[in-house]
Parts: C-alpha cells; structure tokens; sequence
C-alpha cells in the first residue's frame, strides 16, 4: 500500500495538472469566441459574391467557365486531382484530426491519383508516418486562419488547375454545423455544379437583361477566386471553431476525471492515515503495556 508521502505527492501531481487543463479550457474558449466573431464579420461580403453569381446565372444559363460543369451533364474528368486537408498543429483535442484523417483516407481511396495540400502541423506527421506524399504543406495556418493565408492557399490551387495540373479540386475539414455537432466533410471545391447557385423560386427572375463588361464569362471568371478564397477561409474558420470546441471538451472531460481522481486519492489518503495513526496508537498502547507488565514484575522480584 502506498504510504501518505506517495498518495500527497500524487494529489499535488493532480492539481498541478489540472491547472494545465483548466488553462488550456479557457484559452480554447477565447480563440473560439475571437475566430466566430471574425468569421461573422468577413462573411456578409462572400455571402454577397454569392448572391452576384447567381445574379449570373439568373441572366444567362449558357455560361462557359472552366469553374463550372456543363448545365446538361457532369463529363468524367480522369487525371489528377487535389486534396486540401485541414488539420490542426498540435493534439489534445478529442478524435477532431482523426475524424479529418479518416475522410480524408476515404476520399484518397476513391481515386488513385491524387496531389494533397495539408494544413496543420498534426496532419503533416500524420502524412509523413503513413509515407503518404505531400505537395505542399501550409504551416502554422491552422492556428491563425487569416484571410491572407486563405488568399494564399487558393492562390496556389487556382494556379494548378487554371494550368491543367489538377482537374478536380477537393477540401477536407470539420463543419462546426450549429455549434453542438461537428463533422469531418470532403466537399469538392472545383469545379462547381451550377445548380449550387440556382435561383430559389421564390427570387425573381431577372427580366431586363445586364449589361457585362468585356463578357460575362469575364466577370464570372474574376469574380470566382474570390469566391473560392471566402469558401476555403470558412473552411479553415469552421476547422479551427471545432479544433477549439474539441479541446474545450477534451480538457472539460479531464477535468472532470481529475476532480474523480482526486476524490478517490483523498480518501484513499485519509484511509492510510488512519490507519497509520490507529498503528501508532497501538504501539504506543503496546509499548506502555510491556513497560507497565516490566514495573510490575520488578516490584514482585524485590
């Protein structure tokens, strides 16, 4: 049985972590909270970019743009895709990179020829360990999701496919959803469906025709890597709100078992105590026995 030194030093041990865990809760709940409110700020001008494609499309359906299928069917597309997969720069945030590792091993199954993109320091080991080639990996982004870096990042996956390179263009991330779930997705980045921006019925279609200057597939064609910037600068907002949300639960959760743990050291220390000071007491009972039986035989003998 551990002694009452040990058991002290394991509850002091405890509590030493579990201001740790207890910081760490915090500090994910204020870079969610910052990463939300600058998400919210940023998203009325991407929702407005939106909103002017399908303005587009409302004004002419027979748009040709290498970002968009044709309107009548969807052509197979052989040759080399690209794979952006977000992932976080360190762990201590639950199954959130596993989850992401796990799509993103679904969709690199799918089709054999792949070129992966990789942001975060956690998935550029993950990669590395399983001999899985990486073209680019974009680090420190996954801690500070910034609109620069998004520029950046669809910069580089623009330039491929503009060139041929890539012919599809896919993103892995986790989807905060409303808040309380969360879930790794793959959505295809390029090229997009048309009926992604069709015009709900309930929208007036456009009567008089809009005047495009120099075409309108010249206007759709500069509109769209900003758009594509805004979709992948949510994409790494979403990840980074649920790597934090993760954390925030992973650290609750170790919370929670340090106060369970340090529960039972308590009153496993308590139990040793006693039963060391009952130990004490009886040999100080024993002792004052022997002495008493010792007096009393050598006042018999004399």
């Amino acid at each position: 049985m551990a002694s009452t030194a040990e058991i002290k030093n394991r509850i002091e041990s405890v509590k030493e972590t579990q201001k740790i865990t207890n910081a760490m809760y915090l500090i994910a709940s204020t870079k969610l909270r910052k990463a939300r409110s600058e998400l919210d700020r940023t998203r009325p001008y991407f929702d407005a970019l939106r909103s002017e494609i399908k303005r587009i499309f409302r004004t002419a359906n027979d748009i040709d743009s290498p970002y968009f299928y044709p309107p009548d069917h969807e052509p197979d597309m052989p040759g080399t895709y690209g794979c952006l997969v977000i992932t976080a720069d360190k762990g201590l945030a639950g199954a959130y990179n596993q989850n992401v590792f796990k799509e993103a091993k679904r969709l690199l199954t799918a089709h054999s020829d792949f070129k992966l993109f990789v942001v975060g320091e956690y998935g550029r080991r993950f990669f590395e360990q399983h001999h899985v080639p990486i073209e680019r990996t974009f680090l420190y982004t996954a801690q500070n999701p910034t609109l620069e870096r998004a520029r950046e990042i669809s910069s580089l996956l623009l330039e491929q496919y503009d060139s041929g390179q890539l012919k599809k263009i896919f993103v892995v991330y986790t989807d905060m959803g409303n808040g309380l779930t969360m879930s790794a997705r793959s959505t295809r980045l390029l090229p997009f469906h048309r009926t992604y921006f069709a015009t709900p019925e309930k929208e007036k279609k456009v009567t008089v025709p809009f005047e495009f200057q120099p075409s309108i597939s010249d206007v759709l064609n500069g509109i769209m890597p900003s758009y594509l910037t805004g979709f992948i600068y949510s994409a790494l907002i979403d990840s980074f709100c649920s790597e934090q949300n993760a954390r925030m639960t992973a650290m609750d959760s170790a919370n929670q078992n340090a106060d369970e743990l340090l529960a039972a050291l308590s009153l496993q220390y308590n139990r040793v105590r006693q039963a060391a000071i009952t130990q004490e007491i009886t040999e100080i009972t024993a002792g004052a026995k022997a002495q008493k039986k010792k007096r009393e035989k050598g006042v018999q003998v004399s």
